[in-house]
């Protein structure tokens, strides 16, 4: 029983030993975004209204390496993102039959992140 005290004891002091005003190592901020840069895609019929389910796709020009999206109720996807950069990247809308003409997106890249230039596009579909 006293021994089991000790311990105690022991390892309360231990404990203390760990709550002093010693300087404290500072973990770096990590200043680079986590989120995914990605370019707002709206997709239109011929006559202007928005199309709700096309399927939209990213290919980047040089590895072929592609990403598609699905516009949502508003005509909108950002699925198209900077893990396409850093080259350029080829966009198409497609609903049904109706295709739009490719649009092409640059990747302007920092240390962090890559830029979509531009930042928006309105494809048209086809009639």
């Amino acid at each position: 029983m006293i021994r089991a005290r000790w311990c105690a004891v022991l390892i309360g002091i231990g404990l203390l030993t760990g709550c002093d005003d010693a300087p404290r190592v500072q973990r770096g901020v990590d200043d680079c975004e986590a989120e995914l840069m990605a370019v707002h895609v709206e997709v239109v019929s011929a006559d202007g209204a928005r199309v709700r389910g096309a399927t939209v796709t990213g290919t980047n020009t040089k590895s072929d390496a592609s990403i598609t999206g699905v516009t949502d109720d508003q005509g909108v996807t950002t699925a198209i993102n900077e893990t396409l950069a850093p080259s350029a990247v080829r966009v198409v809308a497609t609903a049904g039959t109706k295709v739009s003409p490719a649009a092409r997106v640059e990747w302007v890249c920092d240390g962090c992140n890559c830029l979509p230039e531009p930042a928006e596009l309105r494809l048209q579909l086809s009639p």
